[in-house]
């Protein structure tokens, strides 16, 4: 289980990183909603890379509902081109040199090295790339592909903070409310899968993959 030693009222910077409008949330909503509520000193870095138009504005709203604890919070909103994040990626990490120049976490939260999605992957790539001495947790999004793996980091949440995640999702991502997985059944199972896996019994949990860890 993840654990954070230090007191409550200590600095506490979080970055997020999400290729497109949903993902910190569908990831690490939870998390986000825990952390927040169990530190009162948080700062929060958000940046999603591709949002545009309507996308952009439920970005920003979201991002606003999650952080509503967070001590501090810097949402980031990029147009990098939806889709195309692997013939672009030049100019992405560009703007990951200057992320890291203006952003020092302690913990970096961000997409899955194996998913299968082509720009969830060029956001993991070069968070290690770029951030070569910091925490990185990554998270995990159910989709068509079928690449859910076996995470080994697994972060406990109530049923309150689980629905609440759901429900900022459901209320803030209306363009999405067509998609068959954008549901909340689909939410609540991977949640409850990942409470089942965890190392300490527990009914819902949010789940990472940690590739390096420095005690």
């Amino acid at each position: 289980m993840l654990t954070i030693d230090r007191a409550r009222d200590e600095p506490l910077t979080l970055l997020c990183l999400g290729a497109h409008s949903d993902d910190i949330e569908i990831g690490c909503g939870g998390t986000i909603l825990r952390l927040t509520g169990d530190f009162s000193n948080v700062r929060v870095v958000w940046v999603v890379f591709a949002a545009a138009n309507q996308r952009a504005e439920e970005a920003r709203h979201s991002a606003d509902a999650f952080l509503q604890s967070a001590q501090g919070k810097t949402v980031i909103v990029k147009d990098f081109r939806d889709g195309f994040f692997p013939y672009i990626g030049g100019e992405i990490k560009e703007y990951f040199e200057q992320l890291k120049r203006e952003c020092s976490p302690d913990i970096i939260f961000t997409h899955y090295r194996h998913d299968r999605h082509q720009d969830h992957r060029v956001i993991s790539d070069l968070s290690w790339n770029i951030f070569r001495s910091h925490l990185i947790l990554e998270y995990e999004i159910p989709k068509y592909d079928g690449d859910l793996g076996s995470p080994n980091v697994f972060v406990r949440l109530d049923e309150n903070t689980c629905r609440t995640k759901i429900q900022y999702l459901l209320d803030g991502f209306r363009t999405q409310a067509g998609r068959q997985w954008f549901t909340e059944d689909t939410f609540l199972a991977l949640l409850r899968l990942r409470g089942i896996e965890s190392p300490i019994p527990t009914t819902y949990a949010e789940a990472f993959y940690c590739r390096k860890l420095a005690l």
